[in-house]
């Protein structure tokens, strides 16, 4: 059995901009171990937050394979990639993405409910997870009630209730000062490897990638 939980192999990703054909990702490989946390960097408009999408299975490639979990999952149908997207991989963005007219435990249960949960397990397993992050007196909050970094932190449980495989994290602390954003970094790699869970984050902040178990870098489409 394979240490790898994915596998991005010469990927390509073009965008056509007016009259131009912009070649964004230009045959990237990577590899990410089982229990693995990597950080991504890369400039602004380097194709950070494309790349994590193909990974995700959000975006469509020009070229090459994704592999999760040793499957391949070029040929698989939208109801197949939708199950894996929905089991296998958690997203966080740099803005939280709270539904605003629910609560936190609500916005963290929706996941455990679509994935067939019972609302009493759903419930019990959001509230536990909001705990882990500190937001035990927090449940009945609306986003509009929480600090930023309160409103990441739930994005974090949201993302990681199901325990997905991966975690793929663009500029998750993207959105918060420095030292807010490094508590949530915190928590969030804590969370991750408490949980096993293997992690790809995009983020330019260079002193949290020191953090991670490895760095890569996306320059001129190619990693590094």
């Amino acid at each position: 059995m394979s240490d790898n939980i994915l596998e991005l192999k010469n990927i390509h990703r073009h965008f056509i901009q007016g009259n131009k054909d912009l070649h964004i990702l230009k045959g990237v490989d990577f590899t990410l171990k089982k229990g693995e946390v990597v950080t991504l960097v890369g400039a602004s408009g380097s194709g950070k937050s494309t790349l994590l999408q193909i990974a995700g299975l959000l975006d469509a490639m020009g070229e090459g394979e994704v592999i999760i979990d040793g499957e391949n999952c070029g040929g698989l149908t939208d109801n197949r990639r939708t199950r894996i997207r929905r089991h296998d991989v958690g997203f966080i963005y740099q803005f939280h993405h709270l539904l605003p007219e629910f609560t936190a435990l609500e916005n963290v249960m929706l996941p455990r409910i679509i994935a067939g949960r019972s609302k009493g397990r759903a419930r019990k397993s959001a509230s536990k997870m909001l705990e882990k992050l500190g937001l035990g007196l927090r449940l009945d909050h609306r986003p509009s009630e929480l600090s930023g970094g309160e409103q990441q932190r739930v994005a974090i449980a949201r993302a990681l209730i199901n325990k997905p495989k991966i975690l793929l994290a663009d500029e998750p602390t993207g959105n918060l000062d420095e030292a807010t954003g490094n508590g949530v970094m915190n928590e969030l790699l804590r969370l991750s490897r408490e949980e096993g869970i293997s992690a790809l984050i995009a983020t330019h902040n260079t002193q949290l990638a020191l953090k991670m178990d490895r760095c890569v870098t996306l320059h001129n489409g190619l990693l590094s």
